[in-house]
């Protein structure tokens, strides 16, 4: 008597048709070498019988887990969780299933993450590396697992990776001070390993040059992206003996936090000090007196374009070469 709690087998299956398990086998299949009517008849007595194929035997046949792992920051950030929906999407177009991490910007949690993804056999992974990164040796872990940066990632060559355009960006942000008659503009920077913290520095100086204003080292400070870290970069930069009446910030959400310390010193936002910062969440619609603008990244099209490359990877019988996109970025003005 058969076990209803137990999976039917195809030897079970072979049994009652009276033919052979490979038979069975690649009539499931649809292989050309069984008839059409002996691959109904298994088809028709395999779905009396409840059979499901064993994915764990099919996977290691295939030498595929049809699973990729996504590791990011913050999933609660309006950004990340445009990103995921992206590349869920286009996961599920190719029948994969997404795994997902979340490093709080904590390097050795993300090290964890990518460690159990490789325990889990996945085929690829995608990532935005944790904001306090500065050890890639994950990548050698990860051995023959392709990987694809997108947002923040590492300052090296020979990898694929996927990030908006900053310098743009900035250029927009400088250019739509200036036109409104600003002069002393500071930047609230990321932490200063970050690649794309060296990038906006950058940027940010070749900007004022090109509108005519000496760059300065100290209009340049640097946040751990804590509220303590924001509270503090507001201090220096109200220290000057010239207070900015410009902030170019690296983050919507640390300008959230500098427009709040800012009222609390009395300073007028959008009168004595204004702000444009990078991301364009949706959160400012809800506040009484937005900053001047923000920078649209695109946070969705990055995670498309990075998980297009990881399915050329997988879907390749050829080595791909390593690919580098910057999507572009839009000032949004409110």
């Amino acid at each position: 008597m058969t076990n209803p709690n137990k999976p039917t087998t195809i030897k079970e299956i072979a049994r009652r048709l009276k033919i052979s398990p490979s038979t069975v086998s690649r009539a499931l299949n649809d292989h050309p070498s069984i008839g059409l009517v002996t691959t109904m008849r298994v088809k028709k007595v395999a779905e009396e019988m409840n059979y499901e194929p064993n994915q764990t035997a099919i996977f290691f046949k295939q030498r595929k887990t049809y699973t990729i792992g996504v590791v990011l920051p913050d999933l609660s950030e309006p950004f990340f969780s445009s990103a995921i929906s992206a590349i869920e999407d286009l996961a599920d177009h190719h029948n994969y299933t997404v795994i997902l991490g979340q490093s709080r910007d904590n390097p050795e949690r993300q090290l964890k993450i990518i460690q159990t993804f490789k325990k889990h056999r996945v085929d690829g992974i995608l990532i935005s590396l944790a904001k306090n990164s500065t050890d890639l040796g994950f990548m050698d872990v990860l051995a023959d697992i392709p990987i694809v940066f997108f947002d923040v990632v590492p300052d090296i060559e020979g990898v694929h990776k996927v990030q908006s355009d900053l310098v743009a960006g900035v250029n927009e942000a400088i250019d739509a001070f200036v036109s409104r008659g600003h002069k002393e503009i500071a930047m609230i920077n990321g932490p200063e390993n970050l690649f794309a913290s060296t990038v906006r520095t950058n940027a940010f100086r070749d900007a004022l040059e090109k509108n005519g204003i000496a760059f300065e080292d100290k209009y340049v400070v640097h946040t751990d992206l804590t509220e303590d870290g924001n509270r503090a970069a507001l201090d220096q930069i109200c220290a000057f003996s010239e207070r900015p009446s410009a902030i170019l910030s690296c983050s919507d959400f640390i300008t959230l936090d500098v427009m709040k310390f800012a009222r609390q010193k009395g300073i007028g936002i959008g009168q004595e000090m204004h702000f444009i910062s990078f991301a364009n969440y949706p959160l400012w619609k809800y506040i009484e007196n937005p900053p001047l603008g923000s920078i649209e990244q695109y946070p969705d099209e990055q995670g498309r374009k990075a998980a297009e490359i990881l399915f050329e990877i997988l879907h390749s019988k050829e080595p791909i070469a390593p690919k580098e996109i910057i999507v572009p970025t839009k000032l949004v003005l409110k």
